[in-house]
């Protein structure tokens, strides 16, 4: 089995590729280079997982567009990376994940949709930790390499299209996140760099991003412990 990966040389695409390569698969992944000629780079694989740019100014065009490609080349399974809570109207990013999924359920390819929580690996545990939001707000944090392996069993296994999963490895605090990590964090301004990123910071201020952990467990067999929800 062949599974193109679009923005497959990121973070995100990397973990899937990964994810995919433990799982026997080949994994093809795919970035701008490839994006004149999608329906060619794509042609052969029975799946894709679209990974849209971070903070893309249209998404639900890039995403159009790969929906065109995939389906000209005869890509009949389809992934999408969204993100947790799309339809918050105070985040416009995310908003712009809430159309794009419209638009993959209307593809009439067989998808299946996965909303990730912020992932772990986003912050860096190895020293004093400045936040723009507030440290003390729920989320549900996502392992990279658990995305990779969800990602993998949803584009081949059976019993997944039509379905829309959350994601979270485990529920914390940033606070005690850094508590574990022995390192101080505290809560710092918004250094402004841009719009979306500010429409976040002051979302997760009020509310952070909760996200349950069952899904992803049932996704990969395991038994949750006690400090998950």
């Amino acid at each position: 089995m062949r599974v193109a990966v679009l923005g497959g040389h990121g973070k995100t695409g990397r973990a899937v590729c990964s994810g995919l390569a433990d799982r026997g698969v080949e994994a093809v992944p795919l970035g701008r280079a490839d994006w004149d000629d999608l329906s060619s780079a794509v042609a052969g694989c029975e799946a894709a997982y679209v990974i849209a740019p971070n903070l893309h100014p249209d998404e639900p065009a890039y995403v159009a567009s790969a929906l065109v490609a995939l389906s000209g080349a005869g890509v009949a399974r389809v992934g999408y990376h969204s993100v947790a809570s799309p339809y918050a109207p105070a985040m416009p990013h995310h908003l712009g994940k809430a159309v794009s999924e419209d638009l993959v359920r209307r593809s009439g390819l067989d998808w299946t949709i996965l909303q990730p929580g912020a992932y772990l690996q986003n912050l860096d545990l190895t020293g004093p930790l400045d936040l723009p939001y507030s440290p003390d707000v729920p989320f549900g944090f996502l392992d990279l390499a658990d995305l990779g392996r969800a990602a993998a069993v949803v584009l081949t296994e059976a019993g997944h299209g039509g379905a829309t999963y959350e994601l979270a490895t485990r529920v914390a605090t940033v606070r005690e996140l850094a508590d574990e990590a022995g390192v101080p964090v505290r809560q710092v301004p918004d250094p402004g760099t841009h719009p979306w990123l500010s429409a976040m910071f002051a979302y997760y201020d009020d509310h952070g991003l909760p996200v349950g952990t069952r899904v992803l467990a049932m996704l990969l067999g395991r038994q949750e412990s006690p400090g998950t929800r």
